[in-house]
């Protein structure tokens, strides 16, 4: 090999060391501030065609339709978030002596309106018959809450840098709103250089997906929550705001309202109100499985995402990042799911139909 060729591969081995050197300490220095930037990048880019639509209602002035998307986030998104986590912090001490309550909870004997309940009425008072012969539930139950309500505790126990985060992510979406346009021709530009149109498009795509799980994932937690909530209120369960900020969690979460209600159904059949408790009960079953129906719908509206793909990202997303993962984990798998997909099929070709607005 020639004296030239040698050093001009020299210099650009030299070169990708030094570049990737430098990617890898910038890495190092933002990291404390990726999830902000990530959760960000991804509230903007799923509020992003309102914020156009507030834009043009103020006359086509930027400045007025970023105030107005800020203020909306702070008191839709963030306020009600960390009203959540307050409120639940607030009540460290009720949920913790809540689960250690179970370890001297007992089981009687079943009323006798259990038995005449059609078609479950015998298996559910047999079932209740080996529940009271077995002694004391509570001392078989309450390691079982107390690990989960120590846990619970511990993920919700670092308040101030959740509110820290919510503060940045806010700051750094205002920022977006303002110079949108620019950050997307970079990204857009960024993806031409590697893929041509077909990297463009797949970008396109990756908005999409962003989109759809934020809408889904969120409209239903909170209409879930909500309804949960006002029937726990009618139904005269204690701490029912508390009851609905974990519901909110819990539904982010994929988990659902239902634990939360079940417990509640559960506590007014022990109190002697069955009127009451079949009541919850129906309401129970109606809100837990409205989630299968409302948020297919809504995100299937900008993206076809399969459920076991946002329950994955939502718990990852949680053991990862802690309560930003909530958000992050769904909407970075959605996005990587779209793009596998898309490729796999070549559903990026240039020419192709665009994908959905959500």
């Amino acid at each position: 090999m020639p004296s030239e060729s040698r050093a001009e591969v020299f210099r650009t081995v030299l070169l990708l060391v030094v570049v990737f050197a430098l990617l890898a300490l910038s890495i190092w220095v933002l990291r404390p501030f990726i999830p902000a930037i990530v959760w960000a990048t991804m509230t903007v880019v799923a509020t992003w065609p309102i914020l156009l639509a507030v834009q043009r209602k103020a006359g086509g002035r930027r400045w007025v339709a970023v105030t107005v998307m800020t203020v909306a986030l702070l008191l839709v998104f963030a306020v009600p978030l960390m009203l959540t986590i307050g409120t639940i912090v607030r009540h460290v001490d009720d949920i913790t002596n809540w689960a250690n309550s179970f370890e001297g909870l007992s089981v009687g004997e079943p009323p006798a309106w259990v038995a005449n309940l059609p078609m479950v009425g015998d298996e559910l008072a047999s079932a209740w018959r080996d529940a009271a012969a077995g002694g004391h539930l509570g001392e078989k139950l309450q390691p079982y809450f107390g690990g989960v309500a120590r846990w619970f505790v511990a993920q919700i126990g670092s308040f101030g840098a959740v509110i820290l985060q919510f503060l940045l992510t806010l700051a750094i979406s205002a920022v977006l709103f303002v110079h949108g346009e620019k950050a997307a021709a970079g990204v857009q530009a960024a993806a031409r250089r590697i893929g041509d149109e077909r990297a463009v498009d797949a970008v396109r795509l990756a908005a999409a997906a962003i989109r759809a799980v934020a809408v889904g994932v969120i409209v239903t937690a909170l209409v879930q929550s909500t309804l949960g909530g006002i029937g726990l209120w009618i139904a005269g369960i204690p701490l029912a705001v508390l009851l609905t900020a974990i519901m909110f969690l819990l539904a982010v979460a994929q988990v659902g309202p239902v634990p939360v209600m079940a417990g509640a159904v559960i506590w007014l059949y022990v109190k002697d109100s069955p009127g009451w408790g079949t009541a919850l009960l129906v309401w129970t079953v109606i809100v837990g499985t409205m989630d299968n129906v409302l948020r297919p719908i809504l995100i299937r509206r900008g993206a076809d995402l399969p459920l076991l793909l946002v329950f994955s990202g939502v718990v990852g997303g949680l053991i990862a990042f802690g309560l930003v993962g909530l958000f992050i984990g769904p909407m970075v798998l959605a996005v990587t799911w779209t793009l596998c997909v898309a490729w796999v099929k070549g559903d990026t070709e240039p020419g192709t139909k665009k994908p959905r607005r959500a």
